[in-house]
């Protein structure tokens, strides 16, 4: 086992990664731009290096600075956790190229599944249900991509295949738009990702976004921690999560469920992944793999009982998965919300000085947040700032332990998004359990009104 692990981000995230290590007996050093000098995990840290400006391209982006500081430090791994180069091939290439360990899969796994069109041809061959669409990256040929377009059916949607957190899609509803929206989504994936290639899928109307967590080690073991639901999006970012999904046969999941994990031992992947899938009529669709830690691992820990985080050490160290599939037993239902930095009605993000922040509690009550009185919330970076996740026996039960667990919540000094929580656990149609991606939007939208 490692004796120093360096964590390579910042937030809840990194705060999380710091816990596991201090329960594993492992020391970790802590990296931090200059906005998050005065971070809670910074103060708890064996170790932190400041490795530069505010700016992400210029620390938590900055691969040379981090390398630098694994080495200073003398740590044996680096863990990425999420954002950042979590998912970045060549971070990982040259982490194990300056002697240290990558907590992550191999840079080859994060290629091949990185890029959405090998990702989808990868599943194609290892029999995993994929969304109607073309076999790769579109050609050049305009008479070629109507074609396809026709097969498919519209409404279809273009997809960069580097692309990623809801950016580079583009919706067609006729064959009059398609080669404009081809052209404009290249050129913005081009600009955004360094990678022009775009794809085409059948756009579903009403699917659900489902995703199914693994673990897999070095060992050729692979196994699946069930589904979370991650339907309730507001521009493709995830705002409440859950698991297990409610209303689907455990038949069905099941099924995908040992396909991914036979996909993990096919590919040859170690580490945690999410394997995401879009869910409409009975049916599963793949559209993407995360090779990394998820935000919302918590509610998978919660029904399952895996320390997910751990596991990412273990079998980066080498072990075995301690586990097969048939032992691992889910339990109960745990909801997570997002805690937002930002305006519950407009989004504006609100950084600034947190005067005042009262955690909830009580049984089934979890808090992952890096937060404190007198914290300051930097404008730099992404606007969460924690997590609250709650379990019980029933959905009902925790839908009421989240109730009250956000009305304990207190956060003065900034904005937040808890007030959009506190009326979303008590509208009808999500406490009924299976709406749809578009849920939300359509509901912000009728409440504007």
């Amino acid at each position: 086992m490692f004796k120093k692990i360096l964590i390579a981000n910042r937030g809840e995230i990194a705060l999380r990664i710091q816990r596991a290590c201090r329960e594993m007996g492992i020391q970790s050093v802590v990296v931090y731009s200059e906005a998050d000098r005065d971070a809670k995990y910074v103060k708890l840290a064996d170790e932190a290096v400041c490795i530069g400006p505010a700016p992400s391209a210029q620390s938590y982006l900055h691969m040379p600075a981090i390398i630098s500081a694994a080495e200073v430090t003398d740590a044996e791994a680096i863990h990425p956790g999420y954002g950042f180069l979590s998912e970045n091939a060549d971070f990982a290439e040259r982490v194990e190229q300056s002697g240290f360990t990558f907590i992550g899969p191999t840079p080859e796994s994060i290629r091949i599944m990185g890029d959405k069109v090998s990702a989808k041809q990868a599943m194609i061959k290892s029999g995993v249900p994929c969304v109607p669409g073309s076999e790769g990256a579109l050609p050049d040929d305009p008479k070629e991509i109507i074609k396809i377009a026709r097969t498919v059916g519209y409404p279809v949607i273009i997809k960069a295949a580097g692309g990623g957190g809801g950016r580079g899609m583009r919706v067609v509803h006729t064959e009059a738009a398609l080669l404009h929206a081809v052209q404009t989504t290249q050129n913005e994936a081009g600009a955004a990702f360094g990678n022009p290639q775009v794809y085409m899928e059948k756009f579903l109307e009403h699917p659900r976004h489902i995703e199914i967590q693994i673990l897999a080690d070095q060992h050729k073991n692979a196994v699946w921690l069930g589904e979370r639901d991650c339907s309730m999006q507001r521009r493709h970012q995830k705002i409440i999560e859950e698991a297990p999904a409610p209303g689907i046969p455990r038949r069905l999941i099941e099924k995908v469920g040992d396909r991914c994990a036979a996909a993990c031992k096919k590919i040859g992947y170690r580490g945690a992944g999410t394997f995401e899938f879009l869910y409409e009529n009975g049916e599963f669709y793949f559209i993407e793999m995360n090779t990394r830690v998820q935000v919302e691992h918590p509610v998978t820990e919660q029904v399952s009982g895996v320390d997910i985080v751990q596991m990412q050490i273990r079998v980066a160290a080498g072990e075995k998965l301690p586990f097969t599939q048939r032992q691992i037993e889910l339990r109960g239902h745990s909801i997570e919300c997002r805690i937002n930095a930002e305006d519950p009605v407009k989004f504006i993000p609100s950084p600034g000085r947190i005067t005042t922040w009262h955690a909830p509690g009580g049984p089934g009550v979890r808090v992952d947040s890096h937060i404190y009185t007198n914290y300051f919330v930097p404008p730099n970076y992404d606007s969460m700032i924690g997590k609250i996740i709650v379990h019980g026996d029933t959905r009902a039960q925790a839908l009421a332990r989240m109730r009250t667990a956000l009305s304990e919540t207190v956060i003065e000094g900034i904005n937040t998004n808890i007030p959009l929580h506190r009326e979303l656990m008590v509208d009808a149609k999500f406490v009924e359990g299976g709406t749809d991606i578009h849920y939300l939007e359509n509901w912000m939208a009728a409440r504007k009104r």
